[in-house]
């Protein structure tokens, strides 16, 4: 079969690979069905399809796909209700050949992943003007941390990126105790500033001029942009009147739509939807996890209004004090926005964290973003939908809003299996229907065909363990939220459980062997449950700030599932034994590849240089008894005493060793979307405790206290067969 006839598993993918054929085999598997899917991801060369008439099912609506069955030039079958349907006219007719085929030709036929680009009948109204509107903190705490300078230098350098049509339209917003609007109208000769005191009555104080034309007002869009870090830096106001401002900057985005990217520093502490810290510091480490939903519901009203005008949030936090993220996350959760964390954020006294938001910046205006979008899937019958996860408002059990979406944002959907299923298939299809920022209305669609099977091994022996943890993880942060960490973190033990439970009682005593039976495709799940109770969003008995833990919670619900297996599990690579015996060739250079470690320290060298890759962060592990040789050859110093730990770039040294430990970290940095700063870690200094409570094998501080062989002996006990 052709690689485009099967939809890339990062773009879509199933929790089981072969499905059962009845609600009856499911339930004994006991193994959740979902669909994750990346619906914006970045596909290089995606098919595009340009026609008069979109050909859909007449009684599903799935969009006609490589799956279909042809029957002649006027028919086609439906794979999903098996409804027999017109053709048009043109459909098989290829006109490269001149000459009437079998439809095979088309790009619609070819690929599992393509774009249709929208007729009339899927554009109500005026089609979505791409809208960037800037929310700025200016409170001295704001101005302390120097972000405002590197945020608008970044502005400035992106607008070639954000100026995707004529008819780009950008704001600017900035509040401490009062709130700030800019008449930046090119009618003007330089921007006009209001100050707006009074927060219990705030306007807008003209009619234009506050949002416009990034075309045609530019020129006074960057001059306010080079000027702004200077306007407010003798600024005393510590307070912060994030509520007032956002209502207003809603009520100036309400007729249009767009996005509204939110800078934040602090709690807000002035105005409607004021907060009060609810962090007891004391507790950070305790077994009983408090506040991590909204203390109010004010934000979130904000966000379903703006998601009803097609507002999106985007939020971006650069506190160095608690800011209660649980209230303040919710408006990218139902907006359909995204969350970004940069906690101790200063422009010079924190390289690692500015160089984080330097690189999200550039990602954040350089990327794809849709508009007044909305996601529908659909599914065989027998199935349906159940439940959504990701940032947006459900519509429908099958329709999810979303105000704005981009390429790194992911959705997951749980299915249910309400009736047997009598073909030997099923297909499941996401459909993305959203403004580009080009002001085109587009389509984007993709289809996934499973086989069904009357036997519990084909299920247990197709499952995808990664597709199911990423699943479990989301599941976990709604059971956090609804009820406890400590009842999620017994759900995810039941998953690991279940599984072996279900697989186990299938088989003889003779093929137990009284040892703990696995199937062979989900003989890294316990390891992967391991690795959720020891992260972040879900460990207890640790010292973890409450803010950290919420962003961590809200990424789970938003990270792909390739993402969270990162996290969870990463990578850990011995930096000395690079070598080209499984040498990649990528634009004619030569990356050698290291071997890959279980995540113990038992693995480790004294003599050894390691790389641990979570995804977030790339940690550089040095001991103090490395060798002279990798430490002038690749670090660029003569004696471990002059090695800086924190934020590192390697130097270009004119030697292989040097070159092949960059290109092999260039390779890494390109694999992937967001940044990842690399951090070098000392032995002998404090900071090695973020490298250890990383080494997933052993044992860490958690209250769970068991490293990975005791944890599989856990199972072990508990297991009921």
């Amino acid at each position: 079969m052709s690689d485009n006839l099967v939809c890339d598993p990062e773009v879509m993918c199933c929790t089981l690979n072969v499905l059962p054929n009845t609600p009856a085999l499911l339930q004994k598997a006991r193994l959740p069905l979902a669909v994750h899917v990346q619906p914006l991801k970045d596909i290089p060369n995606v098919p595009v399809v340009k026609v008069d008439t979109i050909v859909r099912c007449r009684l599903c609506r799935m969009y006609i796909n490589p799956y279909v069955v042809i029957i002649d030039r006027h028919r086609w079958k439906c794979c999903m209700c098996s409804r027999f349907n017109d053709l048009p006219e043109d459909f098989s007719y290829d006109v490269k050949r001149k000459a009437y085929t079998n439809g095979r030709h088309r790009n619609e036929m070819n690929s599992s992943s393509y774009e249709v680009i929208a007729s009339p009948e899927y554009i109500v109204g005026n089609l979505a003007v791409p809208v960037y509107f800037f929310l700025l903190d200016v409170s001295y705490n704001a101005i302390e941390t120097g972000y405002l300078i590197s945020l608008c230098q970044s502005v400035i350098e992106k607008l070639e990126s954000l100026k995707t049509h004529d008819n780009v339209m950008v704001g600017v917003m900035t509040f401490h105790t009062s709130v700030h609007l800019y008449n930046i109208h090119h009618r003007y000769t330089k921007p006009i500033v209001y100050k707006l005191p009074d927060l219990e009555n705030l306007f807008i104080p003209a009619p234009d001029g506050l949002l416009v034309n990034l075309k045609t007002s530019q020129s006074l869009f960057v001059d306010l942009l080079t000027n702004l870090p200077s306007m407010h830096k003798d600024n005393k106001e510590i307070g912060s009147c994030l509520g007032p401002a956002l209502k207003l900057a809603y009520e100036i985005l309400a007729p249009t739509g767009g996005r509204v990217s939110i800078f934040q520093t602090k709690i807000p502490d002035v105005g409607e939807g004021s907060l009060k810290s609810r962090e007891d510091p004391n507790k950070r480490a305790g077994e009983v996890v408090q506040n991590l939903t909204a203390a109010t519901d004010f934000y979130k009203k904000v966000a379903l209004d703006g998601s009803s005008s097609h507002v999106a949030f985007d939020l971006f936090m650069l506190n160095t004090q608690y800011a209660d993220l649980a209230t303040l996350s919710v408006l990218s959760r139902y907006s359909g926005g995204c969350l970004f964390y940069f906690p101790n954020y200063h422009l010079t006294s924190n390289p690692v964290e500015s160089s984080r938001f330097d690189e999200t910046l550039d990602r954040y205006f350089s990327t794809n973003v849709g508009f007044e979008a909305v996601l529908r899937v659909r599914c065989t019958q027998g199935l349906s939908l159940q439940l959504f996860h990701g940032n947006g408002f459900v519509r429908s059990v099958d329709l999810l809003s979303l105000s704005s979406v981009t390429p790194d944002l992911s959705y997951a959907v749980q299915i249910q299996m309400e009736d047997s299923i009598e073909d030997t298939k099923v297909c499941i299809q996401a459909a993305l229907l959203y403004t580009t920022n080009r002001f085109e209305r587009r389509i984007r669609v993709h289809t996934i065909c499973l086989p069904v099977s009357t036997y519990l091994s084909d299920v247990f022996a197709h499952a995808n363990q990664m597709a199911i943890t990423a699943l479990v993880a989301k599941m976990a942060v709604d059971r956090s939220l609804n009820s406890s960490v400590a009842d999620a973190r017994e759900a995810l033990t039941n998953v690991a459980l279940d599984a072996l439970n279900a697989y186990g009682e299938n088989l003889s005593s003779g093929q137990r062997g009284g040892q703990l039976p696995c199937p062979f495709f989900l003989r890294a799940l316990p390891l992967y449950i391991l690795g959720l109770l020891k992260s972040i969003p879900f460990r207890l008995g640790v010292s973890t700030k409450l803010d950290d833990r919420v962003f961590m919670l809200d990424q789970f619900k938003t990270l792909p599932w390739t993402h969270i297996i990162k996290y969870i599990h990463p990578n850990f690579y011995p930096l000395h034994k690079l070598n080209d015996r499984n040498a990649l060739y990528v634009d004619d250079r030569v990356i050698c590849q290291p071997p890959l470690l279980p995540l113990s320290a038992g693995c480790m060298d004294r003599l050894g240089i390691y790389l641990l890759d979570d995804g977030f962060n790339m940690y550089l592990w040095l001991s103090s008894s490395v060798s002279r040789a990798f430490l002038r050859d690749v670090i660029g110093v003569q004696k471990f005493g002059d090695v800086l730990s924190g934020l590192f770039e390697f130097p270009h040294l004119d030697n292989v060793w040097s070159e092949n430990v960059r290109n092999f970290i260039e390779y890494l940095q390109s694999t992937r979307s967001t940044y990842s700063p690399v951090i070098l870690i000392r032995d002998d200094q404090t900071d090695r405790v973020m490298f250890y409570e990383r080494l997933l094998e052993d044992r860490t501080s958690d209250v769970l206290n068991m490293s990975y062989i005791e944890f599989i002996r856990h199972l072990h006990s508990l297991v009921t067969y």
